[in-house]
C-alpha cells in the first residue's frame, strides 16, 4: 500500500482513504495568510480551499473535509462577506457524493452565527441590513437540513428561530406557517422537553392566527403524561392556558372549568397563593356556568372538599348552593362579585355578556330540576312565581331542558299544568307491585327467621 493511503479499493471491501491532513494544514494556513494580507483575497483562498475540498472528498479523508470546510466558511465570516458565507454554505453542502459529517459540520458551524445560546432564539440585531442577513442565513441553513434525518434536530431550531423572526415583523400567520411545516412529534433526536416546547410554541401562534381547527389538531400531540411528570411544570401551566384560549372561543364552559383546575392542581402554582387563588375562581364560576352531567357534578363534590375551598366565600357559597337540592335565588348572594372575577371578563364585552346570560340560564335550569324533583305536578304560574320568571320564559326554558334530556316534562297549556312525571302504563304498575309485595314478603321471612333464632337461644 502506497504511503498516505490505507483501506482496499478491490472487492467491494472498504473504500480507499487518502491520508491529506498535512496538506490541509498548509493550505488553511496558507489560505488564512492570503486573507490577513488582504480581505480582497477572499476569492483566491476559497478558491485554493475548494480544490482541496474536492481532493479530501473524493479521498474519503473526512477529518481533513470537515476542517476545510469549517475553515471556508470561517474565512467569510472574518471578512465580514454575508453573500459569500451564504453562496460558500449552498455550495459545500451540495457537492456531489459530500459525507454527511461535512454538512453537519458546516450548519453546526453557521448555526451560532445567527442563533442565541438557548439554541432556538435568533440572534438580536442593530438594523435593517443585518436583519435581512440573519434571515437569508437562517433559511439557507434550513435549506440544507431538509430532508436530512440527521439534521432534524438543527432543522427543528432553525424553523423555530425563522418563526420567531417572522413574528417580530408582524407577520403571525406567516410564523405559524413555517412552524406547522416540521412534525416534531416524530422527531428521534430531540429531548421531551424540546419537542413540548416547540408544540406549545406552534399551539400559540395558531391560537394567534385565530386558526382554531388546527389548534386543535397540534394541542393533541401533546403527551398529557409528559407535562404532568416534574419538572414539567411551567409547560403544564402554558399548555393548559393556551387550552383556556381555545375552550374560550368555543364558549365550552366545562372544559375551561377542567383546564384551569389542571392550573390549579399543578405544583408550582399551589405554592402561590395569588395564583391558586385565581384558578380555583376561575375553576368554580366555569363550573356554575357548566352544563348539568355527572362529570360536572362529580368536579363540584370534589371542589368542595378542598380546603382552599374555605379561603374564598364567594366561591365556598356558590358551589354549596349548587349542590344543595334546593331552590336558588337569582341574583346569588356573591353575584356582583363572581362576575367582577377576571375569568368573567377576558374575551371582551361580548363573552362577558354570553356568560352572564348563561349563567342565568344554569340557575333556571337548576330550579327547574329541583321543581321536578319534589312535584309530580304543578301549575305553571305557581311555579314560575316560585322561580322569579315570566311563565313564557320558564316554558321556553322547560322545552329546551326536555329536548336536550335533562328533564322528563309535558305541558298541558289549556289547564296550565306542568306534569314532571310520566304516567306509567299498567304493565309498569303491575311490574313495580310485583316487586313492592316481593320485597315485602323477603321482610317478613328475614323476620320470622331472627324471631325462631332468638326463640332458639332464649330455649337453651
Amino acid at each position: 500500500m502506497s504511503e498516505g493511503r490505507s483501506g482496499a479499493a478491490s472487492g467491494g471491501q472498504l473504500e480507499e482513504r487518502v491520508n491529506l491532513s498535512a496538506e490541509s494544514d498548509a493550505k488553511i494556513s496558507q489560505a488564512e495568510s492570503l486573507i490577513g494580507a488582504s480581505h480582497d483575497n477572499l476569492r483566491e483562498a476559497l478558491a485554493l480551499l475548494a480544490a482541496l475540498e474536492k481532493r479530501c472528498r473524493v479521498g474519503n479523508d473526512t477529518p481533513s473535509l470537515v476542517r476545510v470546510c469549517e475553515a471556508s466558511l470561517q474565512l467569510c465570516r472574518d471578512c465580514g462577506d454575508d453573500e459569500a458565507l451564504v453562496a460558500a454554505l449552498k455550495n459545500l453542502s451540495t457537492r456531489r457524493s459530500q459525507k454527511t459529517k461535512a454538512v453537519s459540520a458546516l450548519v453546526q458551524k453557521a448555526m451560532p452565527w445567527v442563533m442565541d445560546g438557548d439554541g432556538f432564539s435568533p440572534l438580536a440585531v442593530a438594523n435593517d441590513e443585518q436583519k435581512a442577513i440573519r434571515e437569508r442565513l437562517v433559511v439557507a441553513l434550513r435549506d440544507i437540513t431538509d430532508g436530512k434525518i440527521f439534521l432534524e434536530a438543527e432543522r427543528a431550531r432553525l424553523t423555530r428561530a425563522l418563526a420567531t423572526i417572522k413574528e417580530e415583523d408582524g407577520d403571525i400567520a406567516a410564523a405559524a406557517d413555517v412552524l406547522q411545516d416540521v412534525h416534531v412529534e416524530t422527531y428521534g433526536s430531540l429531548s421531551k422537553r424540546e419537542k413540548v416546547e416547540f408544540i406549545l410554541e406552534q399551539m400559540r401562534l395558531t391560537l394567534g392566527k385565530k386558526d382554531y381547527v388546527r389548534a386543535a389538531i397540534v394541542a393533541g400531540k401533546i403527551n398529557k403524561k409528559a407535562i404532568n411528570e416534574e419538572g414539567m411544570e411551567d409547560h403544564k401551566v402554558k399548555y393548559f392556558t393556551l387550552m383556556t384560549e381555545y375552550h374560550r372561543h368555543e364558549k365550552d364552559a366545562f372544559e375551561l372549568a377542567k383546564d384551569y383546575h389542571s392550573i390549579y392542581s399543578t405544583s408550582t402554582v399551589q405554592a402561590d397563593e395569588a395564583q391558586w387563588r385565581e384558578a380555583l375562581q376561575s375553576t368554580v364560576i366555569y363550573l356554575a356556568l357548566s352544563q348539568y352531567s355527572n362529570e360536572q357534578q362529580d368536579m363540584l363534590n370534589r371542589i368542595n372538599l378542598d380546603t382552599n375551598l374555605e379561603k374564598i366565600e364567594s366561591c365556598k357559597n356558590t358551589v354549596k348552593l349548587l349542590l344543595t337540592k334546593e331552590i336558588i335565588n337569582y341574583p346569588l348572594q356573591y353575584q356582583a362579585e363572581l362576575e367582577a372575577m377576571s375569568a368573567f371578563s377576558i374575551g371582551g364585552p361580548d363573552l362577558k355578556a354570553h356568560w352572564k346570560k348563561t349563567f342565568h340560564t344554569r340557575i333556571v335550569q337548576h330550579n327547574v330540576r329541583i321543581a321536578a324533583l319534589y312535584y309530580r305536578q304543578i301549575h305553571g304560574k305557581r311555579l314560575a312565581q316560585l322561580l322569579g320568571l315570566e311563565p313564557a320564559v320558564l316554558e321556553a326554558e322547560i322545552s329546551s331542558m326536555v329536548s336536550d334530556g335533562s328533564v322528563y316534562a309535558k305541558i298541558d297549556r289549556p289547564n296550565d299544568i306542568i306534569r314532571f312525571a310520566a304516567q306509567k302504563s299498567p304493565e309498569a304498575i303491575l311490574s313495580d307491585w310485583a316487586s313492592d309485595i316481593s320485597s315485602l314478603l323477603h321482610l317478613v321471612e328475614s323476620t320470622t327467621h331472627l324471631i325462631h333464632k332468638e326463640n332458639m337461644i332464649a330455649g337453651q
